[in-house]
């Protein structure tokens, strides 16, 4: 299928689909429960690698993303099934208290430690460029698949990246506004949510694979 470069439309709709199958606003209690104790500068490190790595996985998605599927054999349905028990193990941490611990002792611990880095998981894939945003990327290259279409798409998939960098840059005023408390509470409940997402995902890989079998 072939449109032109300068139907906006089409990329209005593509950027529109990214953000509401992302949700940046809504990531940010995420990001803020898992950047809460690094510094202004670590964060904005973090916010800086993640987006730039989404950008890229998606770009990437978009070129090549179904002919690295195909060349593995693994379907869309099963990179659901994938991501959705990877954030259901994030999800699991943050219910029990654990993600927050561990970021705490890693904190607190004098020695040359390095704290886990989180920029590209689970921030970049597959909290940003999870699933549901690869695979819509995959499917909307099917559709459009003109180099210069291809293109234009690409600038949409970093001007989406730069709108979730700016929701997270307000990271730092939800830290302060919320405070320890309002942290713990945030973290289980997004948590929750995430978990949630994650069993969708799951669901829906196998409503796919297995026709009928959930019905």
């Amino acid at each position: 299928m072939h449109i032109s470069i300068f139907d906006l439309s089409i990329y209005i709709k593509f950027f529109i689909g990214l953000c509401a199958l992302v949700n940046p606003i809504g990531m940010i209690p995420i990001f803020t429960t898992m950047t809460h104790s690094q510094s202004i500068l670590e964060r904005q490190k973090t916010n800086l690698i993640a987006n730039f790595s989404a950008s890229l996985i998606l770009i990437i998605s978009l070129f090549v993303g179904s002919n690295i599927l195909n060349a593995f054999g693994i379907s869309i349905s099963s990179f659901r099934i994938a991501g959705g028990i990877l954030i259901i193990s994030i999800a699991f941490s943050m219910i029990s208290g654990n993600f927050l611990n561990k970021v705490k002792q890693i904190k607190e611990n004098k020695t040359n430690q390095k704290p886990e880095n989180i920029s590209v998981v689970p921030l970049a894939m597959p909290l940003i460029a999870g699933p549901g945003a690869i695979s819509s990327t995959i499917v909307w290259s099917t559709y459009y698949s003109n180099w210069m279409n291809l293109f234009g798409c690409s600038l949409v998939i970093i001007c989406f990246s730069m709108v979730c960098w700016l929701c997270f840059q307000a990271a730092p005023c939800v830290v302060k506004i919320l405070g320890t408390t309002g942290i713990n509470i945030i973290t289980r409940i997004m948590g929750l949510l995430l978990m949630s997402l994650g069993i969708e995902f799951i669901t829906i890989g196998i409503s796919t694979i297995f026709p009928g079998l959930l019905n």
